[in-house]
Formats: structure tokens, C-alpha cells, sequence
């Protein structure tokens, strides 16, 4: 079902002057994760896969060292995916046309919105990087 799971969610979200298509690019090339991902030092795909969609699994490295599995858990292309990260729900990653660009929407489940700075720091990245 995705990161809310039936529960409260939290988000922030910011306009950028680019394609949908270009923002949504971003956000699903794990490679790209590490340049607009605060926490994020390194992601892969992990069995031959080459692009993220539903069920796709992986690691990410954090900012800290520590490597974590991952799944893709929704996924509507275009549009928005959400992942659980060892096994924990984590980010919902949204992107939706907007006159002149797109906006792009980070979600957190309720008990996680002391994250939500991070995902603002990671939406002024993304506006830079597609600049």
C-alpha cells in the first residue's frame, strides 16, 4: 500500500522549474541518490536489476556507514514510489505537473517527521541538481 499504510502522513514538498519526467528521472536512479539524498552515501539495485519498480530490492549505505536492505513497495511510474527500508516503512517520493515544472512531495509515516527536515534539505538538492 505504500508508506502511509492506513496511518497519518506528513510531508513537504517544493516547485521546480523542470519536466515532471526530468524530476521523476532522479528520483528512481538509485546511482543519483547520494547527490540529493542527505542520508544517503551509496544505493544499488540488488539481483541483475537495472531499474526501480515495484518490488525492486537493494542496499543503501547511510551517511553514517550502515547498509540497509530495501523495497520497493508502491510504485506508479511517472507519478510516485514508496519504499520500506529494513523492513520499516521510510519515504514517500511523489512527483505531479505543475504550470511551468512540477512539484516534488517527500511523505514520512506520522512517527517520522523529525525526518522531515532532512527531505526539505533533499528537495532544495533536487531543485539544484535539475537546474
Amino acid at each position: 500500500m505504500g508508506v502511509n499504510l492506513g496511518l497519518p502522513i506528513s510531508g513537504v514538498d517544493r516547485f521546480i522549474a523542470v519536466p515532471p519526467s526530468a524530476a521523476w528521472e532522479l528520483l528512481v536512479d538509485p546511482a543519483a541518490w547520494p547527490q540529493w539524498g542527505p542520508s544517503v552515501r551509496s544505493a544499488a539495485l540488488l539481483d541483475g536489476a537495472t531499474e526501480l519498480g515495484l518490488g525492486s530490492r537493494g542496499e543503501v549505505r547511510t551517511a553514517v556507514g550502515v547498509t540497509l536492505p530495501f523495497v520497493i513497495t508502491e510504485f506508479d511510474p511517472g507519478r510516485r514510489w514508496s519504499w520500506k527500508v529494513a523492513g520499516v516503512p521510510a519515504t514517500g517520493h511523489q512527483v505531479t505537473a505543475a504550470p511551468g515544472g512540477c512539484r516534488v512531495r517527500f511523505e514520512v509515516p506520522w512517527w517520522a517527521t523529525a525526518y522531515l527536515p532532512v527531505c526539505s534539505a533533499a528537495l532544495g538538492r533536487i531543485d539544484t541538481l535539475l537546474r
